[in-house]
Formats: C-alpha cells, structure tokens, sequence
C-alpha cells in the first residue's frame, strides 16, 4: 500500500511543483520518489498485506513483483523521456499523467476485488487517453488519442457488463468468494459464463489481442512514439498482470473450460501479427504488430494460470517491456533527426551514426526474437514450456513458427542498421539517454543469466 501511496501523492506533488514554479525539482523528485517505491517493495516481500477494508487490495509477492517491474519501468521511462519533453510547457502535466497511470497499473496488479479491477482499469487508461493525444498540433495524434478513447470506452462498457454478470450469479464482486463459488459447481450455469466471456472480450481490446486488436496499429502509429512507448510496456503489463490475477484467483476452476477460448485468440493473434508484420514498411508499425504478437505469448500465460507459477509472465513482461522500451527510444531518436521519417530507411548507417543506439536496438531486437544468450529466448521457452506442460502441444507449435518468422523481420531492420550511407551524421543523444541504453541492454543479458534466480524468488 505505501507503495501506491508514495506514487499518487507523487503525481500530486508534480502539480504542486509546478504550480509554485519549481518545475526544475519536479524531474529529481519523480526519480527519487521511484527509487523509494522499488525500495519499498523490496522490504514489504513476504508480507501479504490487505491493507484496505473486506480485502479490496491484497498486496502478495505477485502484486509486488509486478509493482516493482511497472515502477522500474516507468523510471528508464523518465529517463529515456527527459529530451523528448524537454522544455514544453504542459511537461509537469504530462508527467502526472504518467504517474496517475502508474497509480492504475498498482491497483490493477493488487486487487482482489472485481469493483477495485474496473477502478484501476480506469485509473490506468484515462490518462492514457490524454497522453495518446497530447501532441495538439498533430493530426496524427489527435486521430490516435480519439481512435484509443473510443475504443477504450467500449471495451470499459463490455468488461463492467461482464462483471456485472459474473456478480448477478455469484452475488459477490470479492475474487475469493467467486473462486469458492466457481470450484463448488457441477455445472456452470449460463449467466456466468456469458460473463466470463465478456470479461475476455474485455480484456482482450485492452491488451489488443486478435481479433480485438485493429485499433492497435492505429493508435500505437499515431501517438507521440515515446507515449507509445508507455503503452506497449507499462500498460499492457498492468493489463496482462490483472487479467492473470482474476483467472489465477477468481476463475481458475473454470480455466479448464475456457482455456481452450483463451489458446484461440493466442494462435490467431501470433498468425495474424506475425504475417501481417512482415509486409510492413514502417517501423512504428512494425514494433506495433510486434507487440501484438507478444500479447499472444503473454496470453498463454494466463491460459494456464491454474497450475503454473505466475514467474513466467512476470518475466516476460519484464523482459519484453524492457526490449519494447529500448526499441522505442532509439525510434524516437532516429525519427527525430529524420525528420519525421520512421521508414527502415531511416534506420540505414545507425550502426554509425549512433553505435550505443545500434547496438541496444539490435539487442532488443534480438531479445523480442527469441535469441539466446539474451533473456527474450528464456522468456518464450517459459511460456511455451508451461504451454506444452498443459497439454496445448498445436499451440505450441504456432508459437514456434510465429517466433521464427519473427526472427525474419527483426533482422531486416538490424541488416538496415548495419547498411552504410555516405554522408551520415552522427545522432546526438544526452548522457542519461546513453546510459540508460546501457543499462537496459546489459539487463537483457543479466537476466539470461539470472533468470533461475529470478523464478526462484516468485516461487518461494
């Protein structure tokens, strides 16, 4: 609980600030303040608080672990952020935009009540929506906030129709109450299925699962490429972190059932994601239908949250937040000095132009691909090892041929890199830019050889 204390007065505090004209604090202060918070989840370990009233909130080591990888995320976030915001004037709002989102992804991560799951969801996609359209003078942006927010609000309305149903036949909204319900029945009845089903739909717009995905492409294009940035890591593992939550402690006598739902929009959002990136030609959408295909992955997770551990899913997303967030930065940097462009040709001399930018983005790269020795390919052998522990050996099988034609597209933009021009000038990039960037590809290698350690502690 402190730790979505700290981060909600935080994004009060950043308003503050600006208020009193002491914006040049505000940076420090949001460093420091998720320094404290990942501290804070370090000594809370083990704890298994329900610090509100009926057991709303229960922060356990999943709910930590996945508050420790939003908050750490969120700070390379910042850091990566600090020349893409520079001196604009609605900085500090944006800033607290950030953090209120942050708030949502915490509650997501800890509830253990359906009422407090609709409330983070909020929380977490309102002030996305603002982010999504906060370059004003862009067309682009303005389609892409508006396109989000639409389609956001529909998938708010099925999700609370769901819920809705699921408490007409349970007649609580608490996860353990329903779990009891569901694992006493012979027979499902049909309300409660219908729910159920709603509940994926729901979630299955949030986290742009197919065939629920097509605003994602869109909408990740569209907005300011470090706001996508925060989309396609923070917000989809926030997603991805409540939607195991409710089927682990809500739904999972039932996963038998619809595990197989869940394993079809997994296969249909690797086939299409996969053959649908390789015919793309701009970056942006590239890593967007990327981060579709991940989503597919990351689903399976949630497939077999019955008789699995969450380490998986919480290891994945780390890893490809932390593959997605690079990826994203050095975009953003390219296209900056580009002018706008986002093509693979963009990218072409980068090896020279900017070697530390090349040489994390061909890492991460790499990782999403599923390369060893870096984490991505432990990640996905996770996953998949879970999947074919449960029976899912079809599944499996696509997801194997959907990472290798993944490895295709990945190398056509690292062969761009690679490519020498005449007359490339160096991509300047600020010291924090550059060793953040250093940071996060060494991470990808650390956590390759750290992973059993990694596991272990969400196994305990």
């Amino acid at each position: 609980m402190k730790e979505l204390l700290i981060t909600s007065i935080l994004g009060v505090a950043v308003l503050g600030f600006d208020i009193l004209r002491l914006r040049k604090f505000v940076f420090p202060l949001i460093v420091i303040s998720l320094l404290a918070t990942i501290a804070f989840v370090v000594l809370d370990w083990g704890r298994n608080e329900n610090p509100m009233a009926n057991n709303m909130l229960l922060m356990d080591n999943f709910a930590l672990g996945f508050i420790g990888a939003m908050s750490v995320i969120t700070l390379f976030w910042f850091l990566l952020s600090k020349d893409y915001f520079g001196n604009d004037s609605k900085m500090v709002d944006l800033y607290a935009l950030v953090l209120f989102a942050l708030c949502g992804a915490m509650v997501l991560s800890s509830f253990s009540n359906l009422v407090m799951l609709f409330l983070g969801i909020e929380i977490l996609s309102i002030p996305v929506y603002v982010l999504a359209a906060s370059k004003r003078g862009d067309v682009l942006s303005n389609e892409s906030g508006f396109k989000y927010f639409f389609m956001g609000a529909v998938a708010s309305a099925i999700l609370l129709f769901g819920i809705a149903l699921v408490y007409g036949t349970v007649g609580s909204f608490d996860l353990a109450t329903i779990s009891s319900y569901t694992s006493s029945l012979s027979d499902t009845p049909m309300m409660l299925k219908a729910g159920i089903m709603m509940i994926i739909a729901g979630f299955a717009f949030k986290v742009s699962v197919a065939p629920f995905h097509l605003w994602a492409p869109d909408v990740y294009q569209g907005a300011p490429t470090m706001i996508t940035a925060l989309m396609a890591t923070m917000v989809k593992g926030a997603a991805f972190a409540a939607m195991y939550r409710l089927f682990a402690n809500g739904f999972a006598s039932l996963l038998d059932d619809f595990g197989i739902v869940l394993a079809w929009l997994s296969a249909l959002t690797l086939i299409m994601a996969n053959v649908v990136a390789v015919i793309q030609t701009n970056v942006k959408r590239l890593l967007a239908y990327s981060s579709i295909s991940h989503a597919g992955f990351m689903l399976a997770a949630v497939m077999t949250a019955n008789n699995t551990s969450p380490a998986a899913l919480i290891f994945y997303v780390v890893v490809y937040s932390i593959a997605s967030l690079v990826s994203f930065s050095v975009l953003h940097h390219v296209s900056n000095i580009q002018d706008g462009r986002d093509d693979f040709d963009a990218f072409k001399g980068l090896a020279k132009r900017n070697p530390v930018m090349a040489g994390a983005m061909t890492l991460s790269l790499l990782s999403m691909a599923g390369i060893p020795p870096l984490s991505g390919f432990l990640a996905k052998y996770f996953i998949i090892s879970n999947a074919l522990g449960a029976g899912y050996i079809a599944l499996v099988i696509v997801m194997i041929l959907a990472s290798v034609v993944a490895v295709y597209y990945y190398l056509k933009l690292i062969v761009a890199m690679f490519t020498p021009i005449e007359n490339a000038g160096r991509i300047v990039t600020s010291d924090i830019v550059k060793i953040s960037l250093i940071i996060l590809s060494l991470a990808m290698v650390a956590l390759f050889l750290g992973a059993g350690i990694f596991n272990g502690i969400f196994e305990m």
